[in-house]
């Protein structure tokens, strides 16, 4: 085993132990912020398959996470509201059933990341960057002017969507959802970057022209990273949004995918678990800093900075050296 192998094996310890010490001490705001941890990680390790794997460098993300949580907050609105989100040509109701919820954001966000993806990964370099943050924007507009679900002010959800055999109003109950989750996106991950296509892909990131010699298309590998990327941002932006129980055009802003990226940055652009640990710091920098003063970014900038400048590997890369990725 290698060293970044304990790393990962003693962050998972940590969203085990530290949720378990808050049911005895009767924490749940501990819980609360581990589930937001959890549900940040979900997003990196999304942004970390098309950022690290394909070198796609994209400051869009939060259009998937917003849509992830649009299709959560339209559809338990119509269900709580007892009205029809369509009736013609077939009647579509809304729904209170987090995995049809999943499944719906998911959905969404794979064909919104399709189409963005066809149009933005004709350029590449600062120009791919500048495209991605543009269709972030134009998410972000129209969510203000979307009257019909609360424009700016967003959209209010009065119970939590429902899970068969689970109470998701109790926090446990819901962060194991969530952890669940995060570990299976993590497989998933671990076993993409192992596969054919993810060898694929980490070539086509270091030399597309070689790839392309043995008759790979580059461009379809990082359309299909990116859909894939997208599909469990909005996964993420489902759950984040039934924790809050509210979702707003914020969730489209230009900061939240400096956010997704900062997590990958933190713990380690390539790592398997690097996005984990990177979601993991910000939230506790969030709630320990946060509490001495409003301007905390500041703080976490001078980290970002640190680690940019002499830890190229992340918190991860500088515990565990210039290991493997995704071992």
């Amino acid at each position: 085993m290698t060293r970044e192998t304990y790393v990962n094996a003693f962050t998972l310890a940590l969203f085990v132990a530290i949720p378990l010490w808050a049911v005895v001490a009767d924490e749940p705001f501990t819980i609360t912020l581990m589930t937001r941890a959890a549900i940040f990680a979900i997003a990196a390790v999304g942004l970390n398959i098309a950022l690290g794997l394909g070198g796609l460098v994209s400051l869009g993300h939060a259009v998937f996470f917003g849509l992830g949580g649009y299709s959560m907050g339209i559809l338990a609105h119509h269900a709580q509201t007892y009205t029809a989100l369509a009736e013609w040509p077939l009647l579509i109701e809304g729904t209170k059933s987090m995995p049809v919820i999943w499944l719906t954001a998911i959905v969404v966000s794979s064909l919104a990341a399709l189409v963005i993806g066809i149009l933005s990964l004709r350029t590449a370099g600062v120009y791919f960057i500048m495209i991605t943050l543009a269709f972030g924007q134009m998410f972000f507009f129209f969510a203000i002017s979307w009257s019909e679900y609360g424009g700016e002010d967003g959209l209010s959800i009065y119970v939590r969507n429902g899970f068969p055999g689970l109470d998701t109003l109790v926090p446990i109950q819901f962060y194991g959802l969530c952890l669940g989750l995060l570990c299976l996106v993590l497989v998933f991950a671990w076993r993409l970057a192992k596969s054919p296509f993810g060898l694929a892909l980490n070539a086509a990131r270091q030399a597309p022209l070689r790839v392309e010699t043995v008759g790979l298309d580059p461009a379809r590998l990082r359309l299909i990273a990116f859909v894939l990327s997208g599909a469990i941002a909005g996964l993420a932006g489902a759950l984040f949004a039934d924790l809050n129980r509210f979702v707003s055009p914020v969730m489209f802003s230009w900061q939240t995918s400096g956010e997704i990226m900062i997590f990958v940055i933190l713990g380690g652009v390539g790592r398997l678990f690097g996005p984990v640990v990177g979601a993991l710091v910000f939230v506790a920098l969030e709630h320990w800093l946060g509490g001495l003063s409003e301007f905390w970014h500041i703080y976490l900038g001078l980290l970002l900075l640190l680690i940019v400048l002499f830890a190229r590997g992340g918190l991860i890369g500088l515990v565990a050296g210039r290991e493997a990725v995704h071992d």
